[in-house]
């Protein structure tokens, strides 16, 4: 694998715009759960960048839980349709204050296939909080309470997206050169 710069067409969104919306978000989840509990669930493994920095900005009390869903491939550009759980939570979620933390929502048919799987466990209330939404892609209508970004249909990586499971620790949101960047076999 080659340094993140042979891939980079350009950044999308740095890191100072990241953490400024990313503190929002956190002032305005603080808000509306105010005088409640709260349990923030995220998706694995693009969402724990966005969850840790997320729950810093998050002064009600709150708990956190995991689950991972496949659906992408190494270098897939798009959700594959084909979903399955591949980790469940350890949290009882029932009668809670559920908070979805994504990283994107593309065509929507992973989130979908989580808020479905969820709402059988019967939560108090459940929301999503996504940082990246690509309105453009969306297959399936799925509702999106919290969102960072709306941004075009473009392949990025960074701030715990990966490119073929590399470059989710970079601070920012970058473009991948199409170009330049063939997926791993």
């Amino acid at each position: 694998m080659l340094e993140y710069k042979e891939y980079l067409a350009e950044i999308l969104i740095d890191e100072k715009t990241l953490q400024k919306r990313v503190a929002e978000l956190g002032a305005q989840i603080s808000h509306d759960y105010e005088g409640q509990d709260l349990l923030l669930i995220c998706i694995l493994r693009g969402g724990m960048i966005f969850l840790v920095d997320l729950m810093r900005q998050i002064t009600v009390p709150h708990q956190i839980d995991f689950m991972a869903i496949a659906s992408y491939g190494s270098g897939a550009r798009q959700s594959e349709g084909d979903v399955r759980l591949t980790l469940d939570l350890q949290t009882n979620i029932h009668s809670k204050n559920v908070l979805l933390v994504e990283d994107i929502i593309d065509s929507g048919h992973t989130l979908s296939y989580v808020l479905e799987f969820l709402t059988t466990r019967q939560p108090k209330s459940l929301r999503v909080c996504t940082l990246l939404d690509k309105k453009e892609r969306r297959e399936v209508d799925v509702p999106i309470h919290y969102c960072g970004f709306v941004i075009p249909n473009k392949f990025v990586f960074g701030y715990g997206l990966d490119l073929d499971e590399y470059y989710r620790n970079l601070p920012f949101i970058g473009i991948v050169d199409t170009n330049k960047y063939r997926p791993q076999a």
